[in-house]
């Protein structure tokens, strides 16, 4: 039977559960990092305020026992913090001003039950950030942070810098910006530093007043041999803490950076250092070429030390130039603290899932990964005597689990978990290394006003019959549903391409928010997607418009079908984002296109044979495999502007000007490409935005004018909160 517009509207009446507005200005909450004893977990929380068009930042503090929450400060400068010093509530902090240094930034240390009575223990003239600290057998604490330093190894501090009088650049080599960020000459280092702890006997001080710092911070990366690429740390732009770490008794540092030997623009290889803290020797790779296992020559990640400091456990890939080639767990046994003598060893080889999260165990019997699975991104233990074909059992399986964010194993062997899931932007629990005894200890759902009522009810999944196996797809609600009724279809593909949709929370693409407008949202994994085994994600390799298309335009057929009645697919739209958007547009020039009211693309290839106007080359020429002159076929077969003739259903095109992976120029060829040939189409634009919209107001007004589009041609008639005519350039 079909429906029209006014009989959706007749029949499913909308109360808004969640608005865009709510949804950017609820709070958003860190990783909740745990004390030593495991007994508090600190954690930073961020809210909005629409009529002072600002942020603000306050610490918390949550007993991991009761799940209490007390406010830890409202200092907005406090920017980050460390659990380290004389005692198991001590504190280091960063603070991210210098009265004396503009730029600057001062370090604290303090105790978490008189955080306001802090004592000033540094005053560093530059930007530095990424602490992690060790208390030594001294007493003393070696801390590491990061910062952007000049080629002779000092800190940049782009306040001081005087502005030179041309604003030329001029580069020689093919890597001159990425993502976001033209490239300098200044590169990401880190630093060690010592405070020094004393008393008036010369001994160790049980006080947090009683550090000293001398003044002397060493950048451990000044000195590397890099015939092709400078080291940097951490590995821009996604880098951040995890790829460092301190041994437990402060003497060694592990850190990763790109292989030296190789151009980052053609390949991906990145190696794991070891170096002493004090920077008196030369950093040595424990993972580099003839010290590796033979087939491991990609990117390596998360290089964390054991309990014990003896081991060091990383992840790996094989593929040298490819991002999305499966991650290895390896352990190297550290032989005296020195790259030289390490044997390594990998873990459970034949698991069928890439691990993006590593921590040790609080035993150090074993460690815990997290991995995209099946939607999700879950928890898994593998211990140390692991074999090839040792199969790891999810720990998080608890039935208000959503996707792991961050890990911690406690001192009593328990694990606290951060995630979040589609109706909670985080949860906090504890769960047992066996999964047992999960004991959930703060759902942002149950406080938070703007989430008020969302819950596992809000989402559903489903299987269909995909190119080479089943497909699973999520299904996300709207508020008030109900299945006797008929909602309008939302249509969401994923980025990547190599990625996927997971049962977790975004402020970017919420899909509680789309479906609240009055959609059931559907967002499928079809081929490529990550999650569902290596070969099913690899598949996409020179196939960005075969079986992907295909997958979605099943999905597209089974939603059609008696299987969801209350699903309305005469009045549905489409959107995506990235790869998405490029699905978008190669769905516009085909049969699938006609099969929406309505089109969104956000930052999306418009012409494949553009890829050359990205700068990770190594990107473009795996996924298309070959280079444009030599495989010119490649990048034709699935180019979207070839089709631009069938282009023909109304299109809302998002393209921001700082998006340098994708530039700009692929929307403005779409927009024009739809103005040409008469399509109805809207083109929006941010200068000061990259791949995604993070500026609240921005993303605010990114909303509103999506909304407005697709309601428009859907049928659905609700009110956005803001006027955006404002912003309009031309009519």
């Amino acid at each position: 039977m079909r429906f029209s517009a006014a009989t959706v509207l007749a029949v499913a009446p909308l109360a808004l559960a969640m608005t865009p507005k709510e949804m950017l200005a609820a709070p958003r909450r860190s990783e909740f990092i745990p004390n030593p004893s495991g007994d508090s977990a600190a954690f930073s929380e961020t809210t909005y305020d629409w009529d002072e068009h600002e942020a603000s930042t306050v610490w918390k503090l949550m007993d991991v026992n009761s799940g209490d929450i007390t406010t830890l400060s409202e200092d907005p400068s406090v920017s980050e913090l460390f659990w380290v010093g004389p005692k198991d509530t001590s504190i280091l902090y960063i603070n991210a001003t210098n009265p004396d240094v503009s730029g600057g930034i001062t370090m604290y240390m303090t105790d978490a039950t008189s955080f306001g009575d802090a004592s000033l223990v540094a005053a560093l003239p530059a930007p530095y950030a990424g602490l992690k600290a060790t208390t030594t057998n001294s007493g003393d604490i070696h801390f590491l942070v990061t910062c952007l330093a000049y080629e002779n190894g000092t800190a940049y501090n782009e306040e001081l810098v005087t502005t030179p009088p041309s604003t030329a650049r001029i580069y020689t080599d093919t890597f001159v910006r990425h993502w976001d960020t033209w490239l300098t000459p200044e590169r990401s280092a880190l630093f060690s530093g010592v405070l020094s702890a004393s008393n008036s006997s010369g001994g160790y001080s049980n006080s947090s007043s009683s550090y000293t710092f001398g003044g002397e911070l060493t950048n451990l990366l000044h000195n590397m041999e890099a015939p092709v690429t400078r080291p940097e740390v951490p590995v821009q732009p996604f880098g951040d803490s995890g790829d460092y770490d301190l041994s437990p008794d402060g003497a060694t540092v592990a850190f990763l950076t790109k292989a030296p030997e190789l151009s980052k623009q053609n390949y991906t290889a990145s190696y794991i250092y070891l170096v002493p803290f004090d920077g008196s020797s030369t950093p040595e790779p424990i993972n580099g070429p003839g010290k590796a296992p033979s087939h491991a020559k990609g990117a390596s990640a998360a290089p964390r030390w054991s309990p014990d400091g003896k081991s060091l456990a990383y992840l790996q890939m094989d593929n040298r130039v490819y991002e999305s080639d499966k991650n290895h767990i390896y352990v190297a046994t550290i032989g005296g603290g020195y790259a030289n003598s390490s044997k390594i060893s990998e873990l459970a080889g034949n698991w069928d899932r890439s691990p993006d999260i590593l921590q040790w165990s609080s035993s150090g019997k074993s460690v815990l990964v997290g991995a995209p699975d099946l939607g999700n991104e879950k928890l898994f233990g593998v211990p140390l005597n692991a074999t090839t074909d040792y199969k790891p059992s999810n720990i998080t399986k608890g039935d208000k689990t959503g996707s792991v964010a961050a890990v911690y194993s406690l001192p009593d062997g328990t694990i606290l978990i951060s995630d979040s899931s589609v109706y909670s932007s985080r949860t906090v629990y504890s769960v047992s290394e066996d999964g047992s005894n999960t004991k959930q200890l703060f759902a942002a759902n149950e406080v938070d006003k703007e989430l008020s009522g969302l819950g596992p009810e809000d989402i559903d999944q489903f299987y269909y019959k995909g190119n080479f196996t089943d497909v699973q797809a999520w299904i996300t609600y709207p508020e008030g549903f109900d299945k006797s009724k008929k909602y309008p279809l939302a249509f969401i593909v994923h980025g990547g391409p190599q990625g996927g949709w997971y049962n977790a929370w975004s402020t970017r693409w919420n899909f509680k928010v789309w479906a609240d407008q009055g959609y059931v949202a559907i967002m499928p994994n079809p081929t490529g997607s990550s999650g569902f085994g290596q070969y099913f994600q690899d598949k996409i390799q020179n196939n960005w418009g075969s079986y992907p298309y295909d997958d979605l335009v099943k999905c597209w057929e089974t939603l059609a079908t008696d299987q969801f009645p209350y699903i309305d697919t005469d009045n549905g739209i489409e959107a995506g984002a990235s790869y998405g958007g490029f699905m978008t547009n190669w769905i516009q020039g085909h049969d699938l296109g006609r099969k929406f009211k309505a089109l969104v693309t956000h930052d999306g290839i418009t012409s494949t044979q553009n890829g050359y106007a990205s700068e990770e080359l190594w990107f473009i020429q795996h996924d298309f495999n070959g280079t444009l002159w030599d495989d010119r076929e490649n990048y034709f077969i699935w180019d979207p502007i070839s089709h631009a003739d069938q282009f023909a259903t109304p299109h809302f095109v998002v393209h921001s000007s700082m998006d340098y992976r994708l530039p700009e120029s692929e929307g403005l060829m779409l927009f024009n490409a739809l103005q040409e040939r008469g399509v109805p189409s809207r083109f929006l634009n941010f200068p000061d935005e990259s791949h995604w919209v993070q500026n609240r107001e921005n993303s605010l007004v990114w909303h509103t004018e999506i909304f407005n589009w697709i309601n428009h041609y859907s049928g659905l008639d609700v009110k956005q909160a803001i006027d955006t005519s404002q912003y309009v350039v031309s009519k």
